[in-house]
């Protein structure tokens, strides 16, 4: 699994627990619709630590938490 695909599974994971929509989560977030769709749907190849930032200040968590996760454990390599 890559990176942007973890981060794209826990968003995922994290919104499904909490029972909000990717729209609410935007709005939580101060962020548009689409820049969180655009992390979804493969989109944005580089995510912006500011925009996972945000997503983390609007599900009230840390940067630490957002990336305790399973889905980083195991990430493959980035440099080849």
């Amino acid at each position: 699994m890559g990176t942007v695909s973890a981060i794209r599974d826990r968003i995922l994971h994290l919104c499904a627990e909490r029972g909000i929509t990717i729209n609410k989560l935007a709005t939580l977030s101060a962020l548009p619709p689409s820049s969180i769709k655009n992390i979804l749907y493969g989109k944005s190849k580089d995510p912006k630590i500011l925009t996972i930032k945000k997503i983390c200040d609007g599900l009230e968590i840390t940067l630490i938490e957002f990336f305790d996760a399973p889905e980083f454990e195991a990430l493959e390599p980035e440099i080849k």
